[in-house]
């Protein structure tokens, strides 16, 4: 039961506000090319079903999961045919754009740049990383965002009563309504679905009441909103790494438990943890990164689902450990100098020497040999002389990288003479 008009749409204020692109498009009956960005049930298809109705156009749909080049430019060629006999124009609607090719999105130019169609492409990606930049700049962006629980509950109520719904045969009680609600995650179209799934769960108990227990069983659980190869993907995975960095072990529990249940690698896990270990944790816990490979072994040892265990204490362990990123801080440093051109020669009393004639040109000479000093340590120059007053590792003095800090201030000033 799509809503019919633009005022009928749920959610979404600020593409139904008076004056807004949208309204002016659908009230004005211009020809403008949309691309609508959001997540799943947020009225993408609906939208380019009230502006085709509304305007009076024809409308077309187009699935990127099934149509090629072929499908499209057969689309395009009916609608300017049907321009040509002076008949309506059309509204192509290209669900998952996403998903096509940069050919396939080619393909599309020729009826938006003539104006022979009215395209509106939907997407839950980046339309900036998945969209052409020629048909991002002849498109207007719009961009959805995920239903409120007032929006969805909304919803809800009005299938209980309209005609095309439900049509008040079926009462929905408090705590079953908060139950689909929360399981369908700001998701109109889930929604419906759970709602449809509950009213026929009462059906066949012969009752017309859809209790909390009839929506648990006719719901089993909510599938977890997350592609593991779109933005939700990569937003999780931020999620979860910014919160052991915070520190808050609970929320990062809360983004490691979706991506378990969305199916997520766990290897592509354990890899993160043991990145993040050295990257944000590093010498203010040396076991950060023993507890994070340990996990990523038995990741490979045991497998799913009792890996996830070892991947909770890793994450807990992660994001309760003090924290510190001189280590990524110092390699960068480093790395910044060695590409500026900073390199300069080995001193040669650090050259190998082993070989035949090394002796003779210099190197080795004068190497003090650590060993033979007290405490181990040598006064002598170990960088490049362009080098030679260069200070990377700065440690913190937090957790076990504070004593780290207090021994590497004595070896320096030994080291560097200071």
């Amino acid at each position: 039961m799509r809503p019919r008009t633009i005022d009928e749409l749920v959610g979404q204020q600020q593409l139904r506000a008076a004056g807004s692109p949208l309204r002016r498009l659908i009230e004005g009956d211009q020809s403008m090319s949309l691309l609508l960005w959001g997540p799943p049930g947020t009225g993408k298809t609906t939208i380019a079903a009230i502006v085709s109705q509304q305007t009076r156009r024809r409308f077309v749909e187009v699935s990127a999961v099934a149509a090629g080049v072929k499908e499209v430019r057969a689309a395009i060629d009916g609608a300017r045919a049907e321009l040509a006999r002076g008949g309506q124009e059309t509204v192509l609607f290209v669900d998952e754009v996403h998903r096509f090719t940069k050919a396939q999105q080619d393909a599309l130019l020729p009826g938006v740049e003539n104006r022979w169609v009215t395209l509106i492409a939907a997407t839950t990606e980046n339309p900036f990383f998945s969209v052409i930049s020629p048909l991002l700049s002849r498109s207007l962006l719009l961009r959805l965002q995920s239903l409120t629980d007032e929006d969805v509950a909304e919803v809800i109520d009005q299938a209980l009563v309209d005609e095309r719904g439900l049509a008040g045969s079926t009462v929905l009680e408090d705590d079953a309504r908060d139950h689909l609600v929360r399981l369908a995650g700001g998701d109109a179209r889930r929604a419906l679905t759970y709602l449809e799934a509950a009213a026929g769960a009462a059906s066949s108990n012969g009752v017309a009441t859809i209790d909390l227990a009839t929506a648990e069983t006719a719901v089993d659980q909510a599938a977890v909103r997350y592609d593991r190869q779109g933005d939700q993907h990569y937003d999780v995975i931020s999620a979860f790494i910014k919160s052991i960095r915070g520190s808050d072990p609970d929320a990062a529990l809360h983004y490691l438990a979706r991506m378990i249940e969305a199916g997520e690698d766990p290897r592509f896990i354990a890899r993160r943890l043991v990145v993040h270990a050295s990257e944000d944790v590093g010498l203010a816990d040396p076991t950060a990164l023993q507890a994070a490979v340990a996990a990523a072994q038995a990741v490979q040892l045991i497998g799913m689902p009792e890996a996830r265990i070892n991947l909770a204490q890793a994450t807990i362990h992660l994001a309760v450990a003090p924290k510190s990123n001189a280590v990524i801080t110092a390699i960068d440093a480093a790395l910044s100098d060695v590409r500026a051109g900073k390199i300069g020669q080995v001193p040669s009393h650090l050259r190998d020497a082993h070989y035949g004639g090394a002796t003779d040109l210099g190197h080795g000479k004068g190497y003090a040999y650590p060993h033979d000093k007290p405490f181990g340590v040598a006064e002598q120059q170990y960088l490049p002389d362009v080098l030679a007053d260069a200070s990377y590792y700065r440690p913190t003095s937090l957790g076990a990288e504070a004593g780290v800090k207090e021994r590497w201030e004595r070896v320096r000033r030994i080291v560097r003479g200071g």
